[in-house]
């Protein structure tokens, strides 16, 4: 087994974050989740701080004795940066610089911070550029103090756990709830969906030297357009929903996963097992009806 490690993860109670904290507790290292609120799925053997990254004081205090920091904490809803760009560059770009600052104080030896493929495209509105700025942010603070990191540019995840930002899960959630889908959008946009699963095992990987100094991309196996996706989720619920596309697609997300732009070319990675989409799709519906039970009993 490799080193044990004491590692920080913010933004830990989250999508990708609380799955991340898991794989890397169950590979032995010592986890501690920052966060602005507890974690719903925090195992026993992992530890929980309840602070804002805007608060130096508080993120500078969680990294003593850290030796990797995964900066997962952010806002990551392109419709809401689009709306909001004020809160979105302050939360992503001195959020991070917050991060990284005490990362250095702390001599942390290394940060990976999750980036996204929207990097690559003319799309993605605030939320590009604050993710961009940061990635810059990184090479800038390695330069200048030799601070090591490595660079994850996320696709499309899809998976258990998600909040209502989340595409496929406002799907079936939807789906479930009124028997329709609506979807802004013509059908043809292409996806590369990844389960959150096997994002996080690859995360846990990146904790290796070859890693170092990498921007690396994670998005899923097979390319799929939207409508293909859909009709999947129709035929699981036996094809009584109801598929409407309407209006154009939105200006701030991609219609094609994006490879080529601006920004330092990533490296994709993949892993040689990966979770199935149908089978996850019908777990995420396991999810949402045992959610749903819940709601019910407690009133």
């Amino acid at each position: 087994m490799k080193k044990k490690q004491n590692i920080l993860v913010t933004g830990g109670s989250g999508f990708m974050g609380s799955h991340l904290a898991d794989a890397l507790t169950d590979t032995g290292h010592n986890v501690t989740i920052f966060d602005i609120k507890k974690s719903s799925y925090l195992k026993s053997k992992q530890n929980m701080i309840i602070a804002n990254i805007m608060d130096i004081c508080s993120i500078k205090k969680a990294m003593k004795g850290i030796d990797v920091v995964y900066h997962f904490a952010g806002l990551a809803d392109i419709d809401e940066a689009y709306n909001n760009p004020l809160d979105t560059m302050k939360l992503n770009v001195l959020g991070t610089t917050n991060v990284l600052e005490a990362a250095r104080e702390n001599m942390v030896k290394k940060v990976i911070f999750a980036s996204t493929i929207y990097v690559y495209s003319r799309t993605g509105s605030f939320y590009r550029v604050s993710k961009h700025a940061c990635e810059l942010l990184l090479e800038t603070y390695h330069e200048n103090y030799g601070m090591d990191y490595t660079i994850l540019r996320f696709g499309t995840l899809y998976g258990t756990r998600p909040n209502e930002h989340n595409s496929v899960y406002r799907f079936l959630k939807e789906a479930l709830s009124t028997g329709k889908i609506n979807f802004k959008g013509t059908g043809s946009e292409v996806r590369e969906y990844i389960h959150v699963s096997d994002a996080a095992n690859i995360c846990a990987k990146v904790l290796d030297n070859e890693f170092s100094g990498q921007t690396l991309i994670l998005t899923g196996h097979h390319r799929m357009r939207l409508s293909e996706l859909l009709d999947m989720i129709n035929e699981i619920l036996c094809n009584k929903i109801k598929i409407t596309y309407y209006s154009k697609n939105s200006l701030a997300h991609y219609t094609q996963t994006p490879y080529s732009y601006i920004p330092r070319v990533g490296k994709k990675i993949i892993m040689n097992t990966y979770c199935d989409l149908g089978q996850s799709l019908v777990e995420i519906l396991d999810e949402i009806n045992s959610k749903n039970s819940n709601e019910e009993i407690k009133l």
